[in-house]
Formats: structure tokens, C-alpha cells, sequence
């Protein structure tokens, strides 16, 4: 089955309950592993938090608007899922610093320099379902009401749109790529 990607217009908010498993098959009816992305505004409850330690320490995640990347990967560990994510913020990562922006990675965290200090873009978080290895990734469109010192694409008039797509295009390409690889060589 062909990876796909998709990319949903209308805007939907993110929850946290949509990190679950055929979330995507539901929702856009796309079978198998895909990368979707829609935009909207993030509101995760600590009860919905999957990372544990934010959960411990009764944090919650909400912005006025997101990027959301939502992916469903099946056949895979949770560690190859924590590389395809770590490899999606690198991509975003240099898009950014391409654009002239003086931004940071830490591990799966962008920052970005804003009013003399660094301020948090995106949020992220893989885990493990029973069937499925799931990701979300969501990039602050418009960071109002982040519980964190938080900044947005807005801020430095970066396109959403633009960026969402290119995100897409660019790992649509890439898996198929990495799939490739996996069946050109000969055993040794």
C-alpha cells in the first residue's frame, strides 16, 4: 500500500483524543500509514496528555491556532517512530533557519528567538498503540494562550499554508525514498 498524505483544509481543532489509533482512516478515510495535516486551535487537557511527565506535573497545551501533523504508521517501533519525528522537526527546522530566522532544535522542540529570548514554536509527542505507532506534531500558528513563553509563524509572516504543504510534498518523498532503499539491496 502507497504512503499518503493529506491535507485538510476546513479547520479542525486539536484535542488530544485524535491520537489514536485509525483517528485518520475516521476522519479522512485514508487507509494505512499517512502523514495528515490540518490547522486549528490546540487545546490538550492534562487528562488527554500522552507525555507522562507533562501529565505528572499537570501541564496542558493550548494555542489559538496550529499546524497540526497527524500521523498513523503501521509496522513500525516506537523508536523508528520517535525517528520519523525527530527527522520531521529537523526538516522544519531548516526551512526556518532558510527563511532567516534565528531558530533552535532541542531534541523534538523548536525554538525561536523573539524579543531578545528564545520562545517555543511547536510541541510534539509519538507513542505506541496497539496496532499503530502514532505522532503528532503542531507548529504555533498563533501562540495566544500557551501556557509557555510561546511564539507563532504569524510573528515573522511565515506562510502556514506554505509550510504545510511543503511538509507534506517533501515527506511523501521522503518515505517513499527510505521504502526504496529498504528493497534495492541485496542481502550480505
Amino acid at each position: 500500500m502507497k504512503f499518503q498524505t493529506h491535507f485538510y483544509e476546513t479547520p479542525l481543532e486539536y484535542t488530544g483524543p485524535q491520537l489514536s489509533p485509525h483517528f485518520i482512516l475516521s476522519k479522512f478515510k485514508i487507509e494505512g500509514s499517512c502523514l495528515a495535516a490540518f490547522h486549528g486551535p490546540c487545546n490538550v487537557k492534562t487528562d488527554d496528555l500522552v507525555d507522562m511527565e507533562d501529565r505528572l506535573q499537570n501541564d496542558h497545551i493550548k494555542a489559538k491556532q496550529m499546524i497540526h501533523f497527524l500521523g498513523e504508521f503501521f509496522g513500525i517501533t516506537l523508536r523508528e517512530g520517535v525517528w520519523i519525528q525527530r527527522l520531521m522537526v529537523s526538516e522544519i527546522f531548516g526551512y526556518l533557519l532558510a527563511e532567516g530566522l534565528n531558530v533552535r532544535r532541542d531534541g523534538d522542540d523548536i525554538f525561536i528567538d523573539h524579543a531578545g529570548r528564545p520562545k517555543k514554536l511547536s510541541v510534539s509527542i509519538v507513542t505506541a498503540s496497539t496496532v499503530s505507532v502514532l505522532l503528532h506534531l503542531g507548529i504555533n500558528i498563533d501562540s495566544a494562550g500557551a501556557p509557555v513563553a510561546a511564539v507563532g509563524l504569524a510573528d515573522f509572516m511565515i506562510d502556514p499554508k506554505k509550510l504545510t504543504e511543503r511538509v507534506l510534498t517533501w515527506f511523501e518523498k521522503e518515505f517513499e525514498s527510505v521504502e526504496r532503499a529498504t528493497v534495492k539491496v541485496r542481502p550480505v
